[in-house]
């Protein structure tokens, strides 16, 4: 790898310049400024006169520093000879080729890269997965300059013949790290083993890992390292606090910092698809309108969530770090660590999230007792100490509830002991054992006792009756 200073090296310190002053189409320029753009980011002034002079890049920057059109920009001017009006699928090869490791990421960068050559005649076009692949078919078969895709699905169109890679010149790995995270590594070196030898490979990714770097030897040439801030660095826009809160506070805990703070919508971040699919019912019975956005979510739904979210109809996003990446939200004010993630580097990215383009965000991570470990991590990759901040909880619930609960984890009053009512003077008639009446036999006897019923001599009661003789069932004897 190439660390010497070179332009774009990480000790020059790039400064905005005016996107008409770098060598770029005024077809594209024109674009850029229907987005509303003027000036570049840092990333895109040190990256695109790299990119055009055809050599190979590592862009190192955190996530909303433009890192889209920091490569897409140039590639399109260069592409641009290639520019034809032919409705010949030949005449329109892939020449182009950007990988993604999320669905998200890869519609995300497919718009921006739309956006930047609805002047010209190339064409963009994007594949992944979770949806049908015949409108994708009949989309690649009409030829297309630029594919943005997913490893997974790519690899799918690529065995069924519906895209051939032999005459890419340019590829893109965006957000590296997260393909490497993720398992998408076998899958990489299928898809670069199908492109030419001879080609313009470029590697931007927000984190810089070790295996990066060994991916990078392999498959870039003499590449120039682009910085614009520390590896793993957060971006200094964006305000990070770290409350101590128990799991069970933790609602009480994102409705009061909404409120304080007049913060209208922000992304609530979890580890796992359950948690995301429970919080997000839970958000909505306390009256904030909510959707989740997870892995189980068909492509669709999870399209249609972003969509409204972006639209301002949803308060809350609860998501998976399947939204760490690629989610370009304007304004985004806040996001919430509702669990601290497994992996420092998402911290990163989620907090990347807010803060975009320059603009001012808030990051709040809940820590709980069994968190330590990963916030250690989180502090080993930022190179800093956290402080870990108390936070006194209002009680925001209703009069009524509130009055129940407390009325429920009040200690009861012990039972009033039962006095006996107070009795009345003894009477000596109702002290006196039972003794009948002489001469006068109990009325329920009178109707099973036999007229003139002699005494028994036994001495017995003569209310008590002797018992009957009667003939044994078997044996003929009888018993007495």
């Amino acid at each position: 790898m190439n660390d010497t200073p070179t332009p774009g090296a990480p000790e020059t310190a790039a400064q905005p310049v005016r996107f008409d002053s770098l060598s770029l189409d005024a077809k594209l320029l024109r674009a850029i400024q229907e987005q509303g753009y003027t000036q570049t980011t840092p990333i895109q002034a040190k990256a695109i006169p790299i990119v055009l002079s055809g050599r190979d890049v590592m862009g190192a920057a955190q996530t909303g520093t433009g890192k889209t059109a920091a490569f897409s920009l140039p590639l399109l001017q260069k592409m641009l000879r290639h520019e034809n009006a032919s409705a010949s699928p030949a005449r329109h090869p892939v020449r182009a080729l950007v990988l993604a490791p999320t669905r998200e990421l890869a519609d995300q960068v497919a718009n921006n890269v739309k956006a930047y050559a609805k002047h010209t005649q190339l064409r963009v076009a994007v594949v992944f997965g979770g949806i049908d692949m015949k409108p994708q078919t009949a989309e690649l078969k009409k030829g297309v300059e630029v594919l943005i895709a997913t490893p997974g699905r790519l690899l799918d169109h690529i065995e069924a013949k519906n895209c051939s890679l032999g005459q890419v010149e340019y590829v893109v790995l965006d957000e590296a790290d997260r393909m490497l995270d993720i398992g998408f590594l076998p899958d990489l070196q299928r898809i670069l083993s199908y492109l030419p030898k001879q080609r313009q490979t470029l590697l931007f990714s927000a984190t810089f890992s070790p295996e990066i770097k060994r991916l990078a030897q392999s498959y870039l040439q003499e590449p120039v390292l682009v910085e614009v801030a520390r590896p793993n660095a957060t971006a200094s826009t964006v305000e990070q606090r770290f409350y101590r809160v128990e799991e069970d506070d933790k609602r009480r805990a994102v409705r009061q910092i909404l409120k304080t703070r007049g913060i209208t919508q922000s992304i609530v971040f979890v580890n796992s698809k359950l948690g995301a699919a429970r919080l997000a019912r839970a958000f909505e019975r306390d009256g904030l309108k909510t959707s989740a956005l997870h892995g189980d979510k068909s492509q669709d739904e999870r399209l249609k969530a972003l969509a409204a979210f972006k639209a301002g109809e949803i308060e809350l996003l609860v998501a998976t770090d399947v939204a760490a990446r690629g989610l370009d939200i304007a304004d985004l004010p806040a996001v919430f660590n509702w669990d601290i993630p497994f992996n420092a580097e998402d911290y990163v990215h989620r907090i990347g999230r807010t803060g975009r383009a320059g603009a001012s965000g808030i990051a709040v991570s809940f820590v709980s007792r069994d968190d330590s470990r990963l916030v250690a991590e989180i502090e080993k990759l930022l190179k800093k100490k956290l402080d870990l901040e108390p936070l006194e909880l209002e009680d925001d619930r209703p009069p009524r509830r509130r009055r129940e609960l407390d009325e429920r984890d009040e200690p009861r009053a012990p039972h009033p002991v039962r006095r006996a009512a107070p009795t009345a003077p003894a009477d000596p008639f109702f002290d006196k054992p039972y003794e009948p009446a002489a001469g006068a036999d109990p009325s329920w006897e009178q109707a099973d006792k036999p007229a003139a019923a002699p005494a028994p001599a036994s001495g017995l009661s003569r209310y008590i009756k002797p018992k009957r003789k009667v003939a044994a069932l078997l044996g003929g004897k009888r018993g007495g």
